[in-house]
């Protein structure tokens, strides 16, 4: 994933733009990211991203994301579907 690819896609932040907020206001608790935009707090796709982010930053390196833009969409639209399917479900 590059600085540029998008990390939420509910509210439209980037990876470069989590990044940035974790360096400069040091969230005590990964659950604090959301205040970078509202990230995390729509659909909870990015969420296990954004605690990598916090991870990252208590330990001082680049978070781990090695998967393409194109493989995190095709897996958020997968996850979209699946959760949809499962409140159909419950009804």
């Amino acid at each position: 994933m590059q600085p540029d690819d998008l990390l939420c896609y509910c509210f439209h932040i980037t990876h470069r733009k989590v990044m940035n907020h974790a360096r400069i206001h040091q969230p005590s608790v990964a659950s604090q990211l959301s205040e970078c935009g509202g990230a995390g707090t729509g659909c909870g796709w990015c969420v296990p991203f954004l605690r990598k982010h916090f991870e990252a930053t208590h330990t001082e390196s680049a978070p781990e994301i090695t998967i393409s833009a194109a493989e995190y969409a095709a897996s958020r639209d997968q996850y979209l579907q699946e959760k949809k399917e499962a409140r159909r479900k419950k009804k």
